[in-house]
């Protein structure tokens, strides 16, 4: 099964906490997150809500991608989503008709 490296970023409710992840499955890997197995975290927070998500050709960068967002200011992660998603919709219904199927 080929990977499809994704960075992402989930969220409970509108500017609420934040969990910034990276998977070679994002469809897998948003319904771990969405029966609360994903992340201890995440799973805490009832983070589910895919709000911002960023596909790479390298797991290399990918994970570099996820260390360089997961130190930001938290403005600047609220203006990453905001610039692609400013009604902060979940995404993932959305993505998941498309996700290639290996």
């Amino acid at each position: 099964m080929a990977k499809h490296p994704c960075v992402y970023i989930l969220t409970n409710q509108r500017n609420g906490t934040l969990y910034t992840g990276v998977t070679g499955d994002i469809g897998a890997r948003m319904i771990l997150h969405r029966e609360g197995r994903g992340s201890k975290f995440a799973a805490r927070y009832n983070l589910t809500r895919l709000v911002w998500y960023e596909f790479h050709q390298d797991f290399g960068y990918a994970i570099a991608r996820e260390k360089n967002i997961k130190a930001w200011k938290r403005a600047w992660k609220l203006s990453l989503i905001e610039d692609t998603n400013p009604d902060w919709q979940d995404w993932f219904e959305t993505i998941a008709m498309w996700i290639p199927l290996d």
